[in-house]
């Protein structure tokens, strides 16, 4: 088993991780692979993956240090790219099984700039070992998503949202999210060829957790940029939807891992610039 070899070897990198389910890692990952590139951070927290497209939305998977059962870093922080689709690739190249009994056991290591990212797994007494090219970092947009800057924020069990967000107006080029202290609270809407369709939660609703909205907003965002977030969805069990003086659009997902530990994926959103700010319908 990989969780028993011995570290000697282990002194070459600059950093090294152990899991005894590859499945806590690469379901997170699955909620943000919308592009073939990721950029990886290792911190002493653990790690954050980031995702981007078009210069609008950024997709960042949390994944603690608490979900590794080995987890040692020899820098305050490590950062490369990485290709996604491979890394994937090699995290399920045992068939990704559901299957309880067919565990996947990872190790990761990294020896640091310009050295590949080196993923050993082992099933069933059968080892395979990966290495994945990394390239230097690109700069990450900086959303600057201040918590103070906040001027709405829900929390909500996902469950309502994955049927909203299912049964969304494929015709329609947006989502308008309406946000406010006073009826209707929270709508979601689009306009499509058929018309405009609109979903409400009162403040008040069995799934509305937290409601904390200090003045109406109104925004809009084009839905092709939002549908990448449905994967996180689908996995989460809680959802934060929080926006910004300037109609930044944050959700946060938490996702329970299959044994038990919570992970979280947030996505942040620009809202549409043809849109003037704060819009009221």
């Amino acid at each position: 088993m990989l969780s028993t070899q011995h570290s000697e070897e282990d002194d070459q990198y600059m950093f090294v991780a152990r899991l005894d389910n590859v499945r806590n890692v690469s379901t997170i990952l699955k909620a943000i692979h919308f592009k073939d590139t990721a950029t990886v951070f290792a911190s002493p927290m653990g790690l954050k993956i980031t995702v981007e497209d078009a210069k609008c939305v950024q997709a960042n998977a949390f994944i603690q240090e608490a979900i590794f059962h080995h987890y040692v870093i020899k820098e305050e922080q490590l950062a490369f790219k990485i290709n996604l689709t491979v890394l994937l690739e090699c995290l399920t190249i045992f068939g990704g099984s559901s299957m309880p009994s067919a565990n996947t056991s990872l190790k990761m290591c990294y020896a640091g700039y310009g050295c590949p990212l080196i993923l050993m797994l082992e099933e069933d007494g059968v080892l395979t070992d990966c290495s994945i090219k990394t390239l230097e970092p690109d700069d990450v947009l900086d959303f600057d998503f201040c918590s103070s800057n906040v001027i709405n924020k829900i929390i909500m069990k996902s469950e309502c949202l994955k049927e909203v967000f299912s049964e969304l107006d494929v015709t329609s080029d947006i989502l308008q999210i309406l946000m406010s202290p006073d009826q209707p609270y929270l709508q979601f809407s689009t306009f499509g060829n058929a018309g405009s369709t609109h979903s409400s939660f009162p403040k008040d609703s069995e799934m509305v957790e937290s409601f904390q909205c200090s003045q109406t907003q109104t925004s809009r965002y084009k839905i092709n940029l939002l549908k990448p977030s449905v994967k996180a969805l689908a996995l989460s069990t809680r959802i934060s939807i929080r926006t910004d003086d300037r109609g930044f659009l944050s959700l946060q997902y938490m996702i329970q891992t299959e044994d038990g530990q919570i992970c979280f994926v947030e996505y942040y959103c620009s809202p549409d610039e043809e849109v003037g700010d704060n819009e009221e319908s």
